[in-house]
């Protein structure tokens, strides 16, 4: 039994800001997120990750070096 876990180093995900955004994805249906990147000229969404908890959510936006993200359906 291991009573410590690795600690994650958190990569720094590189974008253009001004063509992408970071977003998340939310199926009405099922409740699956997926963060990823929206192109703001073309409608275009970019998968990343599969969001299965807050933790991996917080790991997205810190790699993203943002704050709140905006969902979209």
């Amino acid at each position: 039994m291991f009573k410590f876990r690795k600690q994650k180093k958190i990569q720094r995900i590189e974008y253009d800001a001004s063509v992408w955004k970071p977003v998340l994805k939310c199926s009405i249906c099922t409740g699956e997120q997926v963060a990823g990147f929206l192109n703001r000229k073309t409608g275009q969404f970019e998968e990343r990750t599969l969001i299965r908890n807050e933790d991996e959510l917080r790991e997205f936006l810190d790699a993203c070096g943002v704050d709140e993200i905006e969902k979209i359906y």
